[in-house]
């Protein structure tokens, strides 16, 4: 039976939920820096970004596949059980109807091959949390790890078992140290770099984008781990002045009032508060509560 209008207490929470620790995190501007961040990591799995490049045309359609990825996470955390489930049906069905093939071998293979899939999904919720505990945003390690483990469930949207999914700190350290061998920066990793160095853009807009976009692109890279600096082989600061940036940058982009914020299309959150109550409205504070 549907909830009566304005009964907030049996409406649907989603897959997460304002208990959650990601219901709170996700609404933390500094996401999109580690969103960019994910993006520097993702492609450093030669046949994981040879996948994306094969499969869509980046350099055209960027901004619209980054805002899919993140109108696709918004869903995840704030939808209802029934939009999210929708959306990821649509995820793994995309990505079954996909190929890429090794130039090297001539082998073709699915993206969505499970150790593809999981490369995917550690370096975002990686970068995810790396970027907002360094910046400030507060978290136990305990409350750590249970972020890491709450994405077990959208390891399971886009078509993962989630009991093959790193459940804590410890799992994704040891899942990287495994994978660790497999990456490269090859063609295609540069082929990313260069486009979130120089995304196009209109030449009017151009002088912005060398200023706010050029040093967003270079703050979520100098926040990558130090063997990802190697093989891209371009130097980033001293970890102190780029843990001091990052926080310089959260304290700025969180005095952005957060209504404001998300008034941007697709206003997930604000329609998570409508559905739940203004109780819902996620805050760093309410962690752990």
């Amino acid at each position: 039976m549907p909830a009566a209008m304005g009964d907030h207490h049996i409406s649907d929470p989603g897959l997460f939920g304002p208990s959650s620790v990601t219901w709170q995190m996700h609404g933390d501007p500094m996401m999109w820096v580690a969103g960019i961040r994910a993006l520097y990591l993702q492609a450093l799995h030669p046949r994981a970004v040879r996948g994306v490049l094969q499969n869509s045309d980046f350099r055209r359609d960027a901004w619209g596949r980054l805002l899919r990825t993140a109108n696709f996470v918004g869903t995840a955390t704030y939808g209802t059980t029934e939009a999210a489930e929708r959306a990821g049906a649509r995820v793994r069905k995309i990505h079954s109807m996909l190929r890429a093939t090794d130039p090297d071998t001539g082998e073709r293979y699915g993206v969505d091959e499970p150790e593809l899939l999981l490369w995917v999904h550690c370096a975002e919720i990686d970068s995810y949390l790396h970027v907002m505990r360094r910046s400030g945003f507060a978290l136990t390690d305990a409350q750590a790890d249970r972020y890491i483990a709450e994405h077990r469930v959208s390891a399971r949207l886009v078509g993962l078992d989630p009991d093959a999914v790193p459940g804590g700190r410890e799992e994704m350290a040891g899942y990287f140290d495994t994978v660790r061998p497999q990456l490269a920066a090859g063609d295609e990793a540069r082929a990313v770099d260069d486009f979130l160095l120089r995304p196009p853009t209109h030449p009017l807009l151009v002088p912005a984008r060398e200023v706010l976009w050029r040093r967003v692109a270079q703050l979520a890279y100098a926040s990558l781990p130090p063997y990802a600096h190697e093989l891209y082989g371009r130097p980033a600061p001293a970890p102190a002045t780029v843990t001091r940036r990052l926080r310089a940058t959260g304290t700025v982009l969180r005095g952005v009032p957060a209504r404001l914020r998300w008034q941007l299309p697709p206003k997930h959150i604000l329609r998570a508060m409508d559905r739940l109550g203004p109780g819902a409205r996620p805050a760093p504070y309410k962690v752990g509560r």
